[in-house]
């Protein structure tokens, strides 16, 4: 374990006066205290990184630091001079500007309308549309969006709207942004263009917090990182000082052991799913897939190549048709998710805040809601038994919560990930899919939700993987179907699924390189 680094600037960089600095802070809430004694100096043309597991206190320290909550403890200061802020109106007028990893848009309103929300332009008493168009094009082309101005949020992909609210945040000159999981929900080209807007803006002399689980974007983008742990501050080191694997075992405490379990290999089995020729968005999207019992089937492609919306097909929630679905022997005709999950099969869906979990309801009706007739047989609620199977589904999958009254949306990234997945295994399915398993999710988290996973194969059961992240299609598959175009074009196993093949198949119109096939 190493031992805290001093608070220097990155390499080659001479030390700035901070813009913004942080002495001892601390947020308590009652008895309770989550962050404690924190000091650090964010300095222009910097980027500065803040890391840790979920539950460490970053997402505290973004609140203090932005206006979005007062400290208990502690002080900022900016150019030598206290401030306070009463709320985060004031923290963007002194030129801070946090933007969050949760998407905070208004879905019915255009793009346009979003970014001057609050803001808005205008001529002769009325609003002006097109200068806001013409100036929301420009900020859209600085963040790399192909996006319109006048498209409605509601109806584009997550990465797109992601991109939006970074694009609000850099309306107005800003002397400190703060980036919350920015890439998240993004394409590895659009977390290349990201990283270069980021580049751009240190270029510029804006000060950036720099929030993210993928370590390696912390090691190839930041100048200095700081540790948080359990909400105290462990060190702030030179980033040049630190490879991944030290900044994960600084964040966790401990020694890692090997991330990803041991493959078994391409089973031999008649596959549990089987679908032929499926067809959705009438034909948009279409392609024939099977998965083994025992098997991991990882799904790969660039977002927006259709790999979510085949499996929201085949699961009814988009109009799709099938030359034919057999799933545990059973022939599916009219796919639901009713008759899906009655058959055996469950979905993980990618957006669990919106679309997988009831985030003002408790642990108790987000777990059983799918499962009424099993925890409360008759349609007679039985509390007893209810409480019960959450304790046993806290205690299985390591749901970390104070109480068991505690809504799902004050758990952690990972925790609310742990809460969906015992959800759809209270069905006790024999095949299950999963839509990206760790976005925004700490490494602590992701090595347990693939230690889950990898329990599911070793009982029989079969896994659908659809990932962005390559080293983890890599490090769970014993099959990769690569999507392009709303097609599969490749399929790998053994030594051919490489980042290099899947990154190829995905994005090249060439014919397939030796040791690969066709799907």
């Amino acid at each position: 374990m190493m031992t805290p680094g001093l608070d220097t600037p990155g390499a080659g960089n001479a030390p700035s006066r901070p813009v913004l600095h942080a002495e001892g802070l601390s947020k308590a809430y009652g008895p309770i205290t989550v962050l404690s004694d924190v000091t650090l100096d964010i300095r222009a043309g910097e980027v500065h990184a803040i890391i840790g597991e979920n539950g460490a206190g970053k997402s505290t320290l973004m609140k203090l630091l932005s206006g979005h909550a007062a400290p208990t403890g502690g002080t900022l200061a900016m150019a030598g001079e206290t401030v306070a802020f009463a709320d985060a109106v004031q923290a963007e007028d002194a030129g801070i500007v946090l933007v969050h990893q949760e998407i905070l848009l208004a879905p019915d309103l255009t793009v346009a309308q979003n970014l001057f929300l609050g803001r808005e332009l205008s001529r002769y008493f009325s609003v002006d549309d097109r200068r806001m168009n013409r100036r929301t094009a420009e900020v859209l082309a600085r963040v790399g969006s192909t996006a319109r101005p006048t498209s409605r949020v509601g109806d584009m992909p997550l990465a797109q709207r992601q991109l939006v609210q970074i694009a609000r945040a850099l309306l107005d000159d800003r002397k400190v942004i703060i980036l919350d999981e920015p890439t998240a929900m993004l394409a590895n080209d659009e977390v290349d263009a990201l990283l270069e807007i980021v580049r751009n803006l240190r270029a510029q002399g804006v000060a950036v917090l720099y929030i993210s689980h993928r370590l390696e974007e912390v090691e190839a983008l930041a100048d200095r990182a700081t540790v948080l742990r359990d909400g105290k501050m462990i060190g702030t080191w030179p980033a040049q000082e630190l490879d991944q694997r030290q900044m994960a075992e600084l964040m966790v405490g401990r020694e890692l052991s090997m991330l990803y379990p041991p493959k078994r290999g391409v089973s031999n089995a008649d596959p549990a799913l089987a679908v032929e020729d499926l067809s959705v968005d009438h034909g948009k999207i279409a392609g024939s897939f099977d998965v083994r019992p025992g098997e991991v089937l990882g799904i790969g492609g660039m977002i927006g190549a259709g790999r979510t919306e085949l499996v929201e097909g085949l699961m009814g929630l988009r109009p799709a048709q099938a030359g034919s679905i057999m799933l545990n022997g059973r022939e599916i005709r009219k796919p639901n998710v009713g008759t899906m999950m009655e058959a055996g099969l469950v979905y993980l869906t990618e957006d669990r805040k919106g679309k997988g979990l009831l985030l003002n309801e408790g642990l108790a009706a987000n777990l059983t809601l799918q499962a009424l007739d099993t925890v409360n047989p008759r349609l007679r609620l039985d509390r007893r038994r209810e409480t019960g199977t959450v304790r046993r589904a806290v205690q299985e999958y390591d749901i970390r919560v104070r109480t068991l009254s505690v809504e799902a949306g004050q758990l952690s990234g990972g925790n609310q990930q742990k809460l969906l997945l015992a959800k759809v295994m209270l069905a006790d399915p024999t095949v299950v899919i999963i839509d990206e398993p760790t976005r925004g999710i700490d490494i602590g988290n992701k090595s347990q939700i693939y230690s889950f996973i990898d329990d599911l194969v070793r009982a029989g059961k079969a896994c659908v993987v659809i990932s962005s992240e390559l080293p983890e299609l890599v490090g769970l598959s014993d099959r990769v179907l690569v999507m392009r175009g709303g097609r599969f074009v490749a399929e790998l196993t053994g030594a051919d699924i490489t980042e290099q093949n899947i990154v190829y198949a995905a994005a090249s119109s060439g014919t397939d390189t030796e040791g690969r096939k066709r799907a």
